[in-house]
């Protein structure tokens, strides 16, 4: 049986983001210089991000994370879809580091093992490890949490594979109460309306991000499932919104949003990227 590498490789860097440290490091800069400084109404507690490759959303990711830059958290949990099938609800790396052309983070293994034993003695749910992994709607944000904080972090990388909300509100309870008291950010990664007009996907992302702005995570999967508004990653979304309410956090503002016309300037089939944070 092969071994399980220590790290996590990266299956992306080089073509969803630079492969090049200096390079990749001064692109995040420069999207988060370039991002409006926000006004806030309160500490932050998450934020919501996109996932595409750079040169379609990382300027819309920048203003997520020009929240944070210069920040400090202990740890950054990050919720993200897994877009390959796994017959499994939750799922978190069985490797125990991330590797990004900017260096490795650490898995925080301990609270990975506290949420997970906590879901099993309270419900059927556990965290299914898995390895080698070529999922990007996870890897995809972290760079930008390399550039933004001022200080290393420990990782919580959790894959959503559930829309059921019963399933969901149970999860962010076991990780809210492994996280309160700790120094934490919490990142949602989703894309929005793919593959419609411009105008469809303007009016199916402003449905989406009203839930988000309601601070809705059952209005997210309602929107969702009624298919009045899209997010690839509704699960990760309504997971960060209840675990951030039982954290403390009362508010989500909306900070960008676009869609990768923009950068393609095809109009007829485009992808709505939103960036927004959550504050107490």
């Amino acid at each position: 049986m092969k071994e399980i590498s220590s790290i996590r490789p990266s299956p992306i860097a080089g073509s969803w983001y630079p492969g090049n440290k200096t390079v990749l490091h001064d692109t995040i800069s420069q999207y988060l210089e370039d991002a409006d400084e926000p006004h806030l109404p309160g500490r932050v507690f998450g934020l919501i991000a996109p996932h595409a490759g750079y040169f379609y959303s990382g300027s819309t990711a920048g203003y997520a994370y020009r929240c944070v830059r210069d920040e400090n958290f202990d740890i950054c949990a990050v919720f993200s879809p897994l877009h390959d099938y796994q017959p499994f609800d939750f799922l978190t790396s069985a490797h125990k580091t991330y590797a990004t052309p900017l260096g490795e983070m650490a898995i925080a293994e301990k609270l990975v093992e506290d949420i997970d034993a906590d879901l099993q003695s309270r419900s059927d749910l556990f965290l299914q490890h898995i390895a080698y992994d070529r999922e990007h709607s996870l890897e995809i944000q972290l760079p930008f949490l390399q550039v933004a904080l001022k200080k290393p972090f420990e990782l919580l990388p959790i894959m959503v594979r559930t829309h059921h909300p019963d399933t969901l509100h149970t999860a962010a309870e076991s990780i809210a109460r492994v996280l309160a008291g700790k120094r934490v950010l919490l990142v949602a990664s989703t894309d929005l309306s793919h593959f419609y007009s411009l105008k469809e996907a303007n009016n199916f992302d402003q449905v989406m991000t009203s839930q988000f702005t309601n601070f809705d995570p059952q209005g997210v999967l309602e929107a969702e499932s009624g298919q009045k508004g899209f997010a690839c990653g509704a699960g990760a979304v309504a997971l960060t919104l209840w675990t951030a309410k039982l954290l403390g956090a009362r508010q989500v503002t909306l900070l960008h949003h676009t869609t990768s016309a923009e950068a393609s300037g095809d109009a007829s089939s485009v992808v709505g990227y939103a960036a927004a944070a959550i504050t107490g």
